[in-house]
């Protein structure tokens, strides 16, 4: 497999000339010899779909906004990367700035678009200061110099929010505005920044572009495996040997990542449970490693791919508290805009910590399946309904350990983390 991005090809990523060097604009070059149109389908046959966790096709999400929406029309990079478990956007803004810019080049062709916004995470300031220099690299060298016009290309920070991950949250957030999620229809396609038509996309996403331009559509369909197309950016957290960030093919089965390239779990313990795309993703249990990590594989076994940010669970740690862990993160993180999400989140989390110091009842457990199921069809957006993936899936499979706290009124692992 060659891979496809150029993660770290040269001691100064932000390099134009070193990036030039390894193949570094060949797929700008390639894109503007094409009219918007026939770019559009290519990436639409190229099977690319996006990778901020929702996984829609990319090229039908550039399809629909049409080529003749109104002026002016605007690009956004979102790299506000605050899925836990997932830092692989991180490494691509440290590591390939000039390949996230160049996609983001391409897309602009591709959509007519003359202004554009990467925001990133808040924290990632030193990140952001690399692909500044990265940018007044290309700038100079006159790259952002388009068939439609010169793209103006502004970074913002976000202000630490995972709620501005949501791709209408986000242009709230650069728009000055409390980063709400917006009522749809009309989408952002049509009515976004500005109230302009606008398209979003992960920089994962972006990332993907210029080897699809550079290597060809049957080359890059080449490199997935088990039914997957393209690479993918895999992270892997938690108790494992070797945790980190692996480019491998799109379809790669969980089960080689977590022990072939994870390196397995610590020595004397076994893998419980994973959840395969972030916190915001289903447990998938040992019997389902084999399953390829692709959109459509992780939906049969009733999972998600996400963001492809692996954290695991092992038998040495409790489940409960693990729960309790996800449950607080998107407690505090809820926007606060629709109430099953601002009041049901916290009720969750003070049930799932009564429980877990000893104080709970055998009805808190069902007040939690119940309640769950009743928060996900009611809120306004995805934050509460990706929340409840981790606590329902996990009530399931971890019922009877959970259900110890309650009978014996103290957590039955000797290993906490918090």
């Amino acid at each position: 497999m060659q891979p496809l991005s150029m993660l770290f090809a040269s001691d100064d990523p932000a390099n134009l000339d070193a990036y030039r060097a390894v193949g570094g604009y060949q797929g700008l070059t390639q894109a503007l010899q094409m009219s918007p149109a026939d770019l559009i389908a290519l990436v639409e046959k190229s099977g690319l779909r996006g990778c901020g966790g929702a996984g829609f096709p990319t090229g039908v999400k550039w399809r629909l906004r049409g080529l003749d929406a109104p002026e002016p029309r605007y690009l956004v990079c979102n790299l506000d990367e605050t899925e836990p478990g997932s830092f692989k956007d991180r490494a691509l803004l440290f590591g390939a700035p000039q390949q996230i810019l160049e996609g983001m080049l391409i897309a602009a062709h591709a959509l007519g678009v003359q202004e554009a916004v990467i925001f990133i995470r808040g924290e990632y300031t030193a990140g952001a200061e690399v692909f500044a220099r990265a940018l007044a690299a290309a700038e100079a060298a006159k790259l952002l110099d388009l068939p439609a016009g010169r793209l103006q290309l502004d970074i913002h920070l976000s202000l630490g929010r995972y709620i501005c991950g949501e791709d209408s949250a986000i242009l709230n957030a650069i728009e000055g505005r409390r980063p709400n999620p917006r009522k749809k229809p009309p989408h952002i396609s049509q009515k976004g920044l500005w109230q302009q038509p606008t398209t979003v996309n992960n920089a994962e996403s972006f990332a993907q572009l210029p080897g699809i331009l550079r290597e060809g559509v049957e080359t890059y369909q080449g490199w997935g495996a088990n039914g997957g197309v393209g690479t993918k950016l895999y992270s892997v957290c938690g108790p494992v040997q070797k945790p980190g960030l692996f480019e491998l093919p799109m379809g790669t089965t969980l089960r080689e990542i977590l022990y072939e390239h994870a390196g397995g779990p610590l020595p004397g313990r076994e893998i419980r449970g994973v959840l395969p795309g972030g916190a915001s993703t289903p447990f998938v249990q040992p019997q389902d490693f084999d399953t390829p990590m692709h959109f459509d594989a992780m939906a049969r076994i009733g999972s998600r791919l996400g963001t492809g940010g692996c954290i695991v669970l092992d038998d040495q740690h409790c489940p409960l508290d693990f729960l309790v862990a996800t449950t607080r993160f998107y407690a505090r993180e809820s926007c606060g805009f629709c109430t099953p999400c601002r009041e049901g989140l916290p009720y969750l989390l003070w049930l799932l910590e009564r429980i877990e110091r000893g104080e709970g009842e055998m009805r808190d457990l069902e007040k939690i399946e119940t309640l769950g199921k009743e928060i996900a069809p009611n809120s306004f957006c995805a934050l509460a309904p990706g929340a409840l993936m981790p606590l329902l899936s996990g009530m399931v499979i971890f019922r009877d350990e959970i259900a110890t706290h309650v009978q014996e009124g103290h957590c039955p692992y000797a290993v906490r983390h918090g």
